[in-house]
Formats: C-alpha cells, sequence, structure tokens
C-alpha cells in the first residue's frame, strides 16, 4: 500500500480543491492511501476507508515567510504534512502551499542527501512532441555555482529515468547560445563539468540549449538557475492563460473575428491542451532525505490530482532510491569538482 502524505490547506484554494482531487485520486488507486492534514475544526464533507484525517492548528498562508513558516508555525499542516514521510508513517508528502516555505522546511525536517549541497525543483515544460520537457532548477535556488547546477543535472537524470522510463536521459545546459563560448563565466564552467561528467559516463550531456529548445523538446532534461526557470515557468502558465481566455471570450468583435475565431478554433483548441500547464503539475523537490511533490499554488482540481499521481509514481517506481544511486553513481566526480573549485578559490584569496 503506497500512503502519501497531503497539506490540505496549502495553495489559493484549499479544502475546495485538495478533497475532491483527493476523493477521485482514491477512486482510481486501489493500492493507496492518503493522509489528508486539515486545519483543527474543518469540514470534510467525505469519508473513506483509506482516508486518515490529521489535524493542525495552523497553515502556512501563500505571502508567509519563510522564517515565519520555519520557526514561528511548527505545528502547520505543511510541517506535519512533511514530518509523516519522516516518521515512515507516509512515503510521499504533497503540497500546493508557499514554495519557499515548502523548500525550506522539507530541507530541515528531512535533511539533503550525501553529496547534495542544494535540493531543487524539477517539473515538466510542454513541449512540441506532445510530451513534457523535464526543467530544474524551477525556483528553489535563485543564486548557483557550476557545481549546483551539475548536481541539479545528476538528480534529474534520475527522475526521468524512473518516471519516464528513459535509461540515459539527455541533459541541455540553458544558454543564449549554443556554442561553448556563449555564456557568463558561471555557464561556461558548468558546461566544461558537465561534459566531464559525460565522459566519465555519469551524465548524458547533450551541450548548450536556447529557450526555444525547452518547448521543441530538443532534450530529455533542461538545467538552468531558478531565477530562469521560475521565470520561464511562469511565462508558459501566461500563455496557457491567455489562450484559454481567448477560447472562452470568443472572437465577438465583429463578424470577421467571429469568422476567424471559428476557423482557429480547432487549432486553439489543440494548442491549449498541449500548453495546459495542469497537465504535467507536480513538481519534484530532488535532493531530499525524503519525497516531496510540489503542486501549482493555483492548480484546480483536475491539476492536483494530477500532482498526487506523479508523487504515487516516484513512490511505485522508488524514485528515491534510484536518485541515491546515481548520485552514489557520480559521488566521485561530483566531489572532484567540488574540490576543483575549492583549490580555485584557495588560489584566488592568496
Amino acid at each position: 500500500m503506497i500512503t502519501l502524505s497531503v497539506d490540505c490547506m496549502g495553495g489559493d484554494h484549499g479544502l475546495s480543491v485538495t478533497l475532491p482531487a483527493c476523493r477521485h485520486f482514491l477512486e482510481q488507486h486501489p493500492d493507496a492511501q492518503l493522509i489528508c492534514v486539515v486545519l483543527k475544526d474543518s469540514v470534510i464533507d467525505f469519508s473513506h476507508p483509506r482516508l486518515q484525517i490529521t489535524e493542525s492548528p495552523e497553515m502556512v498562508e501563500m505571502d508567509d515567510s519563510i522564517e515565519v513558516a520555519l520557526r514561528r508555525k511548527k505545528k502547520s499542516s505543511m510541517r506535519i504534512c512533511i514530518e509523516q514521510v519522516r516518521d515512515s508513517h507516509a512515503q510521499v508528502a504533497v503540497s500546493a502551499g508557499n514554495t519557499g516555505a515548502l523548500m525550506a522546511i522539507a530541507r530541515y525536517v528531512l535533511k539533503t542527501l550525501d553529496g547534495i549541497e542544494r535540493p531543487a525543483i524539477a517539473g515538466q515544460m510542454p513541449n512540441a512532441k506532445g510530451g513534457g520537457t523535464t526543467m530544474l532548477d524551477l525556483g528553489a535556488n535563485v543564486d548557483c555555482t557550476a557545481e549546483h547546477l551539475l548536481q541539479f543535472a545528476v538528480m534529474g537524470s534520475a527522475l526521468v529515468s524512473v518516471l519516464q522510463g528513459i535509461e540515459e536521459p539527455t541533459v541541455g545546459l540553458l544558454n543564449i547560445g549554443e556554442e561553448a563560448i556563449k555564456g557568463g563565466e558561471m555557464i561556461k564552467r558548468t558546461g566544461e563539468l558537465m561534459r566531464s561528467a559525460a565522459i566519465s559516463g555519469d551524465l548524458n550531456f547533450y551541450g548548450n540549449v536556447e529557450g526555444n529548445d525547452i518547448f521543441k523538446g530538443t532534450t530529455d532534461i533542461v538545467v538552468c538557475d531558478g531565477f530562469v526557470g521560475n521565470v520561464a515557468l511562469k511565462a508558459i502558465e501566461g500563455l496557457a492563460a491567455m489562450v484559454s481566455t481567448m477560447l472562452k471570450e470568443g472572437f465577438s468583435r465583429n463578424i470577421f473575428t467571429k469568422l476567424s475565431g471559428l476557423i482557429a478554433l480547432p487549432a486553439l483548441s489543440a494548442f491549449k491542451k498541449r500548453v495546459d500547464h495542469r497537465r504535467h503539475n507536480g513538481a519534484a523537490l530532488l535532493g531530499l532525505r525524503g519525497l516531496v511533490f510540489k503542486s501549482h499554488g493555483s492548480a484546480d482540481v483536475l491539476a492536483f490530482e494530477n500532482a498526487l499521481n506523479r508523487a504515487y509514481d516516484a513512490v511505485h517506481n522508488n524514485l528515491l532510491e534510484k536518485v541515491r544511486l546515481r548520485i552514489a553513481h557520480a559521488a566521485p566526480f561530483l566531489a572532484s569538482s567540488q574540490l576543483g573549485k575549492d583549490l580555485s578559490n584557495s588560489t584566488i584569496d592568496e
């Protein structure tokens, strides 16, 4: 039996989205059970033999600072949800709450895997091939070193190999051009490390990729820092919202726009489905000693259920152990790359 711990209070909509999604998830997965963490005295409108309700006295608000979430709200629904994984009551935690708070609490409660300095958020972007391009980091780490990006690439490779069945997924480094000489010093250094990792057999490095390659599906994985990744994520969400608005409002200004709308409707509908981020909802927090998945804060019932499905698939396919194994395989190379950085910094200091 696979057990998911769910922070039902997180996100923009809370119980009105999370509970219906949980109900449908249980109907579709007879080998799963849920621990739903809700605020004390919340009204729960359904029961299920594989549903356990755990109450919390407080919740992390979407605008709470990390300090408030981590230090002042020690009994929040988000923290109790993650503690279920730490205490082995659940194999994975899912929340749509405040991203910064979720990462901080998860890192504090679960700790990081050996060989990993910073966890990263890995999610999928829709691509022209009809699938998804896995991208990380999507917002956990704004300032990254080349060594951090290398670690992200290793962890992302494990994620894609497990959830998409691709044995050696291709990795692209997001840059302003394909040539190795392009980009700032940190990106150039990252490229050097990834090429070396490819020679040692720790990474299937494709090379530099540009922003349009994310949506072409040029590589299975695209690695970047959290600032760039989050901007790309919000851009695709905005595009999907724009197309959705066009379809809802129609082209009703005059007879010509109405006719144009009728002609374009099938193509726009297909495009909306392809870029619908709800289909790819559920980003993994990689690098922790336990599984945690982040849903979009604005997720509706369909999107949140998809996040639950991805979390279930991660447990079913033993993601955590396979991440550990890939990191262990790459440990000598990761250690040598960090040593090289330290020696370089020492030389500069002298």
